[in-house]
């Protein structure tokens, strides 16, 4: 029997309809506009009524996926926190630590999940895994990368090189 996390059960609205609610994940280091493009489509997803959960790479994840430095994950918790309530307005939203790149999202009770090109074979491979676990698959919601002034997509690594900005503006 899978076991669901209390975190993410939402209780029906009083209309009767069920409240979105949507995965999405990242390490989220050197926030930049793809990041908050990605953010900004699971609230609107979720709606006023709805739940966002952000799964945060643990530290273990984050730095075995990579060859430049991560900041911890209280670090990034703390960043993500920050540009929320700046960037989005967002204060409410529920955070797990991600320690796989499926976490919760294969057994947990979600409606959506919102991904990048870059993770959309992730989503496909979770809703694989909750068909085979008897779970209803989750609703796929894919956006395209921001891109940089030169049409290559923003991304953390290339910021971190001092190629762009987080906006994606050339520093080089």
């Amino acid at each position: 029997m899978l076991r669901r996390p209390l975190f993410t059960y939402i209780a029906p609205s009083v209309t009767g309809h069920r409240m979105a609610r949507v995965a999405v994940g990242g390490t989220f280091d050197l926030i930049h506009d793809g990041h908050l493009a990605l953010l900004k489509k699971a609230f609107e997803v979720a709606g006023e009524d709805g739940t966002v959960v952000v799964a945060l790479t643990s530290d273990e994840m984050a730095t075995s996926q990579r060859t430049r430095p991560v900041r911890d994950f209280e670090t990034r918790l703390r960043n993500l926190r920050r540009v929320l309530m700046e960037k989005l307005g967002v204060d409410s939203f529920r955070v797990e630590m991600l320690h796989n790149v499926y976490g919760s999202a294969i057994e947990a009770d979600y409606d959506v999940i919102v991904v990048s090109p870059e993770t959309y074979p992730v989503a496909c491979k979770i809703n694989e895994t909750r068909i085979e676990n008897g779970l209803r698959p989750l609703r796929v919601v894919r956006i395209e990368y921001e891109l940089a002034e030169d049409e290559v997509r923003i991304s953390s690594t290339r910021i971190y090189k001092g190629e762009i900005n987080h906006h994606g503006k050339m520093m080089v």
